[in-house]
């Protein structure tokens, strides 16, 4: 067993128990479920289709009610296969049900999908129905679906591509986690995790840091081949997908999905870009302060002036809960039935999917959370993070299924709140000065990776996308030379990257799993920096307000819902704000180490 297990935290058997979803991978009640699925969508196309344009307003209801029963049961289906397997990737018996249930609610999707394009084929004049009172629950849902109609196909085009979905990409992404998952490093003669490794880069020693920064090029470059072409083969079928669907660009998808334009995400893009510089100015500042010639990409995440401090799991939770508390006891309240009810699985173990999630499951369950934790002052971050998404989703749950969850771009607003919560409340505890500017120093590189490296990362996507769509199949060395290109973009002369690190996009799972996904995380991190700002100086009149947001789930657009706590997604000035703010805190630690 590795150094890092062995120092014991109290999270190594915090597992979650999804008995709420079904006892085991060999409950019966799966297969009853997956059977009376079948029935439902057989019994739901013999009553609908062919007759979506003459049904009334209270035949439309009922219809989506209907729906809204059967997503609930095949949500459930879905959950727990997925769960399962994230907890032991390499378990055959977590992948054969995953398999099996992604298989079936496939053949279930295509006897459907007709509702839906029968319902985006509508007149303007016939789609007016949705404003009836009694379709009220369902007036976004309906509103977003018909926003699809010049990118929908034909019904038999339709359900042969959502055939082809699960032997197609969704089998190359879980081959692509498999493989990622299962990779070994080893350090100092040790077989290590991804997590444990990823974790030493926060090391105070910086031949630790070194080594492990090592480690991870060594075990990616093992698995570099089939990486290369997996990455190849699904931005071949993305492209496939886009001109089939008269997307105009490879984000253009992603961008409808999340409820905004190519133009506000260029507008976002544009602006952080421009601020590279901030990434510069505190890298030099770090530079300096460590003592250092020469920064290399294995320094960036090296302490300020202390060893790293270490949180047992009962202090995380405590942590999260008080500040939550502070803010709202409501907060606090739902994140309790987190802790005691077993929705969380922080354990880390082999196989286990690295990174962190909420999954929301379905509204008439509750959301679950996945961390790796290993103590770092980090984890307890992530905690937050993750716990402020499984709030969001749990608030929103009466919203239903078809309105209860959020677009990407709105997703982290309750995630990076509820960070930014815990940081602020550790942070005034805190009264060395030296002390405070490494907690500080800590906040600011989180910040800059959820903002300006998720857009390095969206400009890397931007490029490969584009590369495979005019130059055709990408080699390896490709890969490493656009990666470089943008990551170094980033850190200007501040940061030295080596070659090794190079291949560093290999393991990014976004990539694979939701194209287009990563500058969500800088939206969302700019609008909470915005509206914490608007709480400090509101004060408790802002708690309400927010509660009220996060409990419209998807229930409207972002730009509705979020006009309740005053912010105008559509004024240019919007981001600046929040880079104002992360200037901000770059001085600060300009000022504190003068």
């Amino acid at each position: 067993m590795s150094q890092a297990v062995e120092a014991l935290n109290g999270a190594e058997e915090v597992v979650w128990d999804l008995g709420d979803l079904y006892a085991s991978p060999e409950d019966p009640a799966i297969t009853r479920d997956l059977e009376a699925a079948a029935r439902e969508a057989e019994e739901f196309a013999g009553r609908y289709r062919g007759r979506v344009a003459e049904l009334s307003v209270a035949q439309l209801a009922q219809a989506l009610t209907e729906a809204e029963a059967r997503q609930e049961r095949i949500g459930r289906l879905a959950s727990f296969a997925y769960l399962n397997w994230t907890t032991d990737t390499a378990n055959p018996t977590f992948g054969a049900l995953l398999q099996r249930v992604r298989e079936t609610l496939s053949r279930l999707s295509q006897q459907t999908l007709f509702f839906e394009l029968e319902w985006a084929a509508l007149s303007e004049e016939q789609a007016q129905i949705m404003n009836a009172p009694e379709l009220a629950r369902w007036k976004h849902y309906l509103e977003s679906e018909r926003k699809m109609r010049p990118h929908l196909l034909t019904e038999p085009e339709e359900k042969i591509l959502t055939e082809k979905q699960v032997t197609g990409a969704g089998a190359w992404s879980r081959f692509y986690n498999e493989t990622v998952n299962s990779i070994e490093y080893t350090l100092d003669g040790e077989t290590r995790t991804q997590a444990e490794v990823l974790r030493l880069l926060y090391h105070a020693d910086r031949e630790v840091r070194r080594r492990a920064a090592d480690s991870v090029t060594s075990g990616l470059r093992t698995y570099l081949r089939p990486i290369t072409y997996i990455f190849n083969t699904l931005l071949a079928d993305k492209h496939s997908n886009d001109r089939l669907r008269r997307f105009p660009t490879w984000i253009s998808s992603r961008n409808l999905y999340n409820e905004t334009t190519d133009e506000a995400v260029e507008a976002l893009v544009k602006a952080v870009t421009g601020r590279y510089d901030l990434v510069a100015r505190y890298y030099r500042v770090k530079r300096k302060e460590l003592g250092y010639d020469e920064l290399y990409d294995y320094d960036r995440y090296a302490p300020l002036a202390q060893a790293e401090t270490t949180y047992r799991w009962s202090e995380a939770r405590a942590l999260v809960e008080s500040s939550f508390e502070a803010f709202s006891p409501r907060l606090a309240e739902i994140a309790r039935e987190f802790f005691d009810r077993g929705w969380i699985h922080a354990a880390v173990r082999p196989g286990k999917l690295s990174g962190a999630f909420a999954h929301p499951a379905v509204p008439s369950h509750h959301p679950y959370l996945l961390v790796n934790y290993t103590g770092v002052s980090r984890d307890v971050m992530t905690l937050a993070h993750e716990m402020g998404h499984g709030v969001h989703m749990y608030l929103a749950r009466p919203k239903g299924v078809f309105a209860c969850g959020t677009p990407l771009t709105t997703a982290e607003m309750a995630s990076v709140f509820g960070e930014t919560l815990v940081f602020h409340a550790m942070l005034e505890r805190e009264r060395d000065p030296r002390v405070r500017l490494s907690m500080l120093a800590g906040r600011i590189e989180d910040t800059f990776a959820t903002v300006f490296r998720q857009i390095s990362m969206n400009r890397f996507e931007e490029a490969i996308h584009t590369a495979r769509r005019t130059q055709g199949e990408l080699t390896t060395e490709q890969f490493n030379a656009l990666w470089l290109q943008t990551q170094r973009e980033q850190f200007g002369d501040s940061v030295t990257l080596r070659d090794d690190y190079g291949i560093w996009w290999s393991y990014i799972s976004h990539f694979i799993n939701a194209p287009g996904y990563v500058y969500a995380y800088a939206f969302g991190e700019l609008l909470t920096l915005a509206l914490y700002n608007r709480y400090r100086q509101e004060g408790a009149s802002f708690v309400p307000k927010y509660l009220e947001v996060l409990a419209a789930g998807g229930s409207d657009s972002p730009e509705r819902i979020l006009a309740h706590v005053g912010v105008d997604l559509n004024d240019p000035a919007f981001w600046q704000e929040g880079l104002s703010a992360i200037e901000a805190m770059v001085s600060e630690v300009e000022r504190m180490t003068a």
